[in-house]
């Protein structure tokens, strides 16, 4: 029982996220830190408040921690199917291969 309790746990934990997922991740820290960064700035400006603009900032910026770095199945909607390990025909080098208009053996 601990142990099963314990594998869905790592299988959480490590998560998989492909390439699209990868991509997203990256455009929503790109929009997300740049929105929050100009509202607290604009903030911190209007009202005279270094103080606040930072507060603004970190919690933004936690808010974008909680949302890229796990790994939540929306990254995961494009899996990879990666070919088998030693299965499948084997791969024979070409007999005869021209590269440049020369044939090389």
């Amino acid at each position: 029982m601990a142990d099963q309790i314990l594998d869905q746990i790592r299988e959480v934990a490590e998560g998989q996220i492909d390439f699209e997922g990868q991509k997203l991740a990256e455009l929503i820290v790109n929009v997300a830190l740049t929105l929050i960064g100009a509202i607290a700035f604009i903030v911190g400006y209007v009202l005279q408040d270094i103080k606040l603009a930072l507060y603004i900032a970190l919690g933004g910026a936690a808010i974008v921690f909680v949302l890229v770095v796990p790994p939540w199945p929306f990254f995961n909607r494009h899996p990879v199917k990666w070919l088998p390990v030693g299965g499948g025909a084997q791969i024979q080098a070409p007999q005869h291969l021209v590269i440049d208009q020369k044939a090389i053996r």
